[in-house]
């Protein structure tokens, strides 16, 4: 029997919609390019080998990333048995994980009330429920780092309703920016939190980080063995194989993936002022309440409210921490949201009642809703230069009606809430709208996109122009092509040079011509193959394929 107060009502009524609008689709995709696939290959590969230290992509050591996330896909589908379920839980459990740190201390520190504002706040920036949605480690991060803030937060304040030292949250929150730490390396911000603790310390805030009480050094040893639970396992096993590539995958994840990548960034060169164009879009709409926060921030500030202080000056210092290096991502900068919106949720109650910003919730709803809708329409009825450009890359020419009607249908539950909610009820709105848009992206789009998307309409094609009993070789290939195989594959290394992987799919197929084929990228074919016995194969994840058959390789020996 659920609780009949009003309060308890409203907590049920979160995290009813939040259930809905992260978990909506669950089940009903595949993994999608860029790294879904990639990491969901791994963990397929710890499964069916058993080797869950070392992550494999195809024959190679995969060193980009530590293994904790795919260990958790690969737990979910030992649980489930199903990859479309096991590949996306993790983020939906973290994704939640992460609202639950912010629900909580938002309640601690003010009010259950403050706690679901917060929680709203959070809950639908587009950025994170995009993010929640997808398999990537990214959601697992900001899970840890929030975590790390909670512990860290809750034994270094001192309020009324927050009473420390809390020696076990302090151990907390250590063990969580280790856990970040070996799940993406970037965990280790989390800890950037002691920094404006201890100015508040000094500067007498209500702010005790009991820098001389001999249990502060169980928060670095908890941050040590957590740390402890993949390193040490990991080199042990790394320096006793015989195979230089143990070593070489031990260099790089240590050094190459994490400080050189941040002192010296080889790719996703952005500007200095990258991170700010982020959040004025991707945190959309909480971000549109930041010309009313600020100046009320400024006043609790005056008045020494910790509370505020240390979410914001740690949000701060995450900016100024990723944006040294010139290689930036969008999704570097996700883990500072959920303290920005934690900060904003005391202010939300009243900021709500003002007209300017009742006015510019019903304008990004109305704004958002005949987008959709006049967008939908245009694909429906039309031929836009963006739809075309989109159908041609993806080969979804089947599904470009359908598409059309989805969208044209979000638009117009757009215009309906809209209507329903008017002038007086904004803000029910715009929680209807995108509530609306993250069910319908994942019951209806993501079915539509999955087959070109994931790469099993390509490799289902593949199998049944071959047969069951034919043998197929992978030249150039992505992980979705590796992953949505209906057989086993041949594959000749992954960071191979094209030509090189090339002249190794000729040679294998040149041992059997007759039964075997090589699914080749279009940009590594050979200039010897005869074009008029290959079968093009379209587009799929914006390349295009060509199934290569052992006659049309007869001039290539």
């Amino acid at each position: 029997m659920l609780p009949t107060t009003a309060r308890s009502r409203d907590t049920w009524l979160f995290w009813i919609i939040a259930l809905l609008v992260l978990g909506a689709g669950l089940g009903l995709r595949d993994p999608w390019p860029a790294d879904e696939p990639r990491f969901t290959l791994v963990a397929k590969h710890m499964v069916e080998s058993g080797d869950w230290l070392f992550p494999h992509r195809g024959q190679e050591l995969y060193s980009d990333k530590p293994p904790v996330f795919m260990w958790l896909q690969a737990i979910a589908y030992t649980i489930f048995g199903n990859w479309r379920v096991a590949f996306l839980l993790p983020s939906l459990l973290a994704a939640l994980g992460t609202l639950w740190c912010v629900v909580d201390l938002g309640s601690r520190l003010w009010t259950r009330r403050v706690g679901l504002y917060a929680g709203y706040a959070l809950l639908f920036a587009l950025q994170f429920t995009w993010q929640a949605k997808k398999a990537q480690i990214d959601p697992l991060v900001v899970f840890w780092i929030t975590l790390g803030n909670y512990g860290l937060l809750r034994h270094v304040l001192q309020t009324a309703r927050n009473q420390g030292p809390n020696w076990p949250m302090w151990m907390l929150g250590w063990a969580a920016a280790a856990m970040g730490v070996i799940s993406k390396g970037v965990g280790i911000i989390a800890l950037l939190m002691l920094i404006p603790a201890g100015f508040a310390s000094l500067r007498g805030w209500n702010v005790k980080v009991h820098v001389r009480d001999a249990r502060f050094w169980l928060g670095p040893l908890a941050f040590v063995l957590a740390a402890c639970v993949w390193l040490v396992p990991m080199l042990i096993a790394a320096t006793g194989h015989a195979g230089p590539e143990y070593r070489a995958y031990m260099d790089d994840i240590l050094l190459r993936q994490t400080a050189k990548r941040y002192g010296a960034s080889w790719d996703h060169g952005q500007p200095l002022w990258y991170f700010i164009e982020v959040m004025a879009t991707m945190w959309l709409p909480t971000v549109l309440a930041l010309p009313w926060a600020i100046p009320a921030w400024r006043r609790r500030l005056r008045r020494r409210d910790p509370r505020y202080l240390l979410p914001l000056a740690w949000w701060a210092l995450v900016i100024v921490f990723f944006s040294i290096p010139a290689g930036k991502r969008d999704m570097y900068i996700l883990p500072a949201l959920p303290m920005m919106a934690l900060a904003l949720g005391p202010l939300l109650p009243g900021l709500m009642r003002k007209i300017g910003v009742r006015r510019v919730a019903f304008g990004f709803t109305a704004v958002f809703a005949f987008a959709m809708l006049l967008g939908g329409l245009a694909m429906w009825f039309g031929n836009p230069g963006f739809e075309r450009r989109f159908i041609e890359e993806r080969s979804l020419e089947a599904e470009s009606t359908a598409l059309a009607m989805s969208i044209t249908a979000i638009g117009v539950w757009g215009v309906v809430c809209l209507l329903w909610a008017g002038r007086r009820r904004p803000f029910a709105g715009m929680i209807g709208l995108l509530s609306g848009v993250w069910v319908a992206f994942g019951l209806m789009l993501a079915p539509l996109l999955n087959d070109s998307s994931s790469a099993r309409g390509l490799m289902t094609d593949i199998g049944q122009r071959i047969g069951p009993d034919a043998e197929l070789g992978l030249v150039a290939w992505r992980e979705q092509n590796l992953l949505m195989a209906d057989r086993r594959v041949a594959e000749f290394g992954f960071k191979v040079d094209f030509d090189e992987q090339m002249q190794r799919g000729l040679r294998w197929q040149h041992e059997a011509p007759d039964k075997r084929w090589l699914l080749v990228q279009d940009v590594a074919l050979a200039p010897c193959i005869d074009a008029a016995h290959t079968q093009h194969l379209g587009n799929a994840n914006r390349r295009g394929w060509t199934l290569v058959p052992g006659k049309a390789a007869a001039d290539c020996r």
